[in-house]
């Protein structure tokens, strides 16, 4: 297990690391040096050869993230300032969207405004049974952030999302699934059975192959053209196909034909 002030980091099944943001007392919110973890974490944890997904959380049980840090954020008064706060979460926030393998986000809790926008940078989302889902940045008279808006009206469409934001809707982990927001509730913590049963399959993957499947879903999401998405869809398949993880597969497999 790595720790650092903030951001906690370890390793609870092989290949599945775990990156908490640790500021429980502060409703996990992001300031800038938490966002900075984030991204320094997921850039080392990615890299490793090792590592087959990451699982995006937060400590105890009521917020995921709630948000930018606003004591930090309240000396930001100038275009210059903004621009550079903006730019300097988008590259943390990018460097989730852009991990070499899945990231998946655990909301143990609630996730609202710039906390949303972490979690829609994530490929997947597991939401706790309690924990709500909200762009409730209109609250502060103020719009997304980070790339959320663009990530949100992408998920769920262009009325969902105008829903969302103009009214602060805070969505509940059934709703959230409904909407395709959640690709599992959770119903029994982060050692339960549920999110074992959700991620299992995936592990049932070789590695080059979830490598091979976030380029190409990261591609769809970066709007990559549909040439260059079959382009990559083709190289991918060489490259997995070409692996002996494709070779061992196939052997098991006319094996257990023949018996």
């Amino acid at each position: 297990m790595q720790k650092n002030k903030d951001i906690m980091v370890e390793e609870r099944a092989p290949g599945v690391i775990w990156i908490t943001i640790d500021r429980a007392q502060k409703h996990n919110a992001l300031a800038r040096n938490v966002l900075s973890g984030i991204a320094d974490a997921i850039t080392v944890e990615g890299n490793r050869r090792e590592t087959r997904l990451i699982v995006l959380t937060g400590a105890g049980d009521r917020f995921f993230a709630a948000g930018g840090d606003l004591v930090e954020l309240a000396g930001v008064r100038d275009e210059a300032a903004v621009i550079a706060m903006t730019n300097a979460a988008r590259v943390a926030l990018d460097t989730v969207r852009h991990c070499a393998v899945p990231v998946l986000a655990y909301l143990n809790g609630d996730a609202i405004g710039g906390g949303a926008e972490l979690a829609l940078a994530c490929d997947m989302r597991m939401q706790a049974s309690h924990a709500r889902i909200g762009f409730i940045q209109a609250k502060l008279a103020i719009t997304s952030a980070w790339g959320g808006g663009p990530d949100l009206c992408q998920l769920v469409g262009a009325a969902r999302a105008m829903r969302m934001m103009s009214r602060c809707e805070l969505v509940d982990a059934e709703q959230a699934l409904r909407w395709g927001l959640a690709d599992a509730v959770i119903s029994d913590g982060p050692a339960g059975a549920d999110i074992q049963a959700f991620i299992t399959p995936m592990l049932a993957c070789a590695q080059p192959v979830l490598h091979g499947i976030k380029a190409q879903t990261a591609a769809w999401r970066q709007g990559a053209s549909y040439d260059a998405r079959r382009a990559l869809e083709q190289q991918q398949l060489v490259t997995t196909w070409l692996h002996q993880d494709h070779w061992n597969a196939a052997e098991k497999l006319l094996a257990k034909g023949k018996k």
